[in-house]
């Protein structure tokens, strides 16, 4: 039940708004395999009897990235689907029921059709969502700014990116109007506006690519992990809930992480795939003859009694390898792999 416990600490300290939150795996000695958490600096959860063992992974997690988008029009439908395809939790927020119906279509996880300060204090914020305010005019823009910085003084946090769509003389004018109204001067350059990167966008999914573009690039400034998105738990969750028996046909799984790289492996440290039995599997560690032989031996802990439950295996793909695969880079990685289910 140790492993169940850990995945349901970190689905439940990240629902709690947990900061800070760092996972520990001992890699070796008599308690391999065992997990702890971290607070800041002190422990906070542990899951095993004992920390011997003289090496140790740790992450720093990120929250499940959300992406807020306030109005709906031409350029936030390629802002849905990309922010999809990214693996973002999507909600929009549109006063007009014909325009809501377009960004279900589009695919967004939560659509909320309300006056747009209305459906913000329905919205989930917090350090982990990416605000995108596209509306339809600037007295939009400004009741959706104002909201969000007043509901992040409110809650005591501040969203990671906040941008908005406009000339750089509307802009102005929006940023004019947060001062008139008390908003701070350092609160007000956190402000992406004109939104998205220089790169001479001008259609509505070069538009979206441009702001993507920016998201991601402040996203990845943050010194942590891909960590544990949310349909990566369920994932795991569901390999506990059904079948546990090892030469049965249920879910068990083994979630394998990059835990180190050296030379120009293309997946960073912390990237997690997870193969279930059936030879299915969540997520890539990169793809190629790397990913195969990871695969391989994962599905030999699945499939063989004798078979370890925690393993850490390195993969040296040479460049040669790497082009006869198609692929551009090579390096070496270590993978720790961890059966779930059990």
């Amino acid at each position: 039940m140790k492993g169940r416990e850990f995945y349901q600490a970190i689905k439940e300290r990240r629902a709690a708004g947990t900061p800070e939150l760092t996972a520990a795996t001992i890699l070796d000695g008599p308690q391999a395999g065992g997990k702890f958490l971290l607070r800041g600096e002190k422990e906070a959860w542990a899951f095993g009897e004992s920390h011997a063992g003289t090496g140790v992974f740790m992450e720093r997690l990120g929250g499940s990235p959300g992406l807020l988008v306030f109005g709906v029009g031409h350029v936030s439908m390629p802002i849905i689907k990309i922010g999809k395809m990214l693996r973002f939790s999507v909600t929009v927020l549109e006063d007009r029921p014909k325009f809501a119906d377009q960004a279900r279509r589009a695919g967004a996880n939560r659509v909320i059709c309300e006056p747009f300060s209305q459906g913000l204090a329905q919205a989930e914020l917090g350090p982990d969502t990416y605000a995108v305010i596209v509306t339809r005019g600037h007295r939009y823009d400004e009741d959706c700014l104002y909201g969000i910085l007043s509901r992040e003084r409110e809650l005591g946090t501040a969203c990671a990116y906040v941008g908005m769509m406009g000339s750089r003389r509307r802009t102005a004018m929006v940023r004019e109007r947060m001062r008139e109204l008390g908003i701070s001067e350092e609160e007000i350059r956190r402000l992406h506006a004109p939104i998205g990167l220089a790169i001479g966008a001008e259609t509505p999914e070069e538009i979206a690519v441009s702001i993507f573009a920016q998201i991601i690039q402040i996203k990845n400034e943050k010194a942590q992990t891909e960590g544990y998105p949310e349909e990566l738990l369920e994932a795991i969750q569901e390999s506990y809930d059904s079948g546990h028996d090892r030469n049965g046909s249920g879910r068990r799984a083994v979630l394998a992480t990059i835990i180190s790289r050296q030379g120009s492996a293309p997946r960073g440290v912390g990237t997690k795939m997870l193969i279930r039995e059936d030879g299915t599997a969540l997520g890539t560690i990169g793809g190629g003859c790397a990913e195969s032989r990871v695969m391989q031996k994962a599905l030999q802990m699945l499939r063989l009694p004798e078979s370890p439950r925690f393993l850490v295996t390195g993969v040296d793909m040479t460049a040669q390898e790497a082009e006869e695969e198609g692929m551009v880079c090579g390096g070496r990685i270590q993978v720790m792999l961890e059966v779930t289910g059990d």
